[in-house]
């Protein structure tokens, strides 16, 4: 195979993941944090490795790219931005509770979780999933593969089902950009 075929394969097989992806819970993200934005709840997200960087990734794009010309700002936090507390997290208590603590007692109704994890089957992810829910709040889950347990756990779920996790995560990447291009049309803001 040269290389350009497996470009091209790459490509094909991104593309069929994106449109295989349920376009319905993409609106109902958008819907969801719109609302977030108009109440001024707070999204926290979280992810590990690759979507780690996705979710710190996204934060920027909403809280600079959307919110710096808007006179309401939007609230992202992202769980897994600040090192030295999930090394003192994961080194004094455990891995398993790193997005956990830091979301206990912070939380408010009406804030929204976004969960990113490839397999669905992160504990951490999960951890931070159940505290959301127990507080009635809403969780939207980004998965691929079959979606393991977080795309059960989610309200809204946007699931890439392909078991491939390098497309995986560039969909979910995707998925975040088209909702934050779509949001700061939908606000007039320009998205820098």
């Amino acid at each position: 195979m040269t290389t350009s075929q497996e470009i091209a394969d790459y490509v094909s097989g991104l593309t069929d993941a994106l449109n295989r992806m349920d376009k319905e819970g993409i609106e109902r993200m958008i819907e969801t944090l719109m609302r977030a934005y108009e109440s001024d709840s707070t999204v926290y997200i979280c992810g590990n490795g690759g979507s780690g960087a996705t979710a710190s990734h996204i934060v920027c794009d909403f809280n600079k790219g959307i919110s710096l010309h808007a006179d309401r700002k939007f609230r992202f936090v992202c769980l897994n931005d600040n090192v030295a507390t999930m090394l003192a997290i994961s080194n004094d208590i455990c891995y398993e509770d790193v997005f956990l603590i830091q979301a206990e007692g912070r939380v408010r109704e009406g804030d929204i979780l976004i969960a990113i994890s490839g397999s669905g089957n992160s504990k951490n992810i999960l951890r931070v999933v159940d505290y959301f829910k127990g507080l009635g709040n809403t969780v939207i889950g980004l998965s691929g593969y079959s979606g393991g347990k977080l795309r059960e756990l989610s309200d809204i779920s946007v699931h890439v089902p392909i078991d491939d996790m390098q497309k995986v995560e560039d969909s979910h990447m995707s998925v975040l950009h088209m909702c934050a291009q779509i949001i700061a049309r939908r606000l007039g803001h320009p998205l820098c």
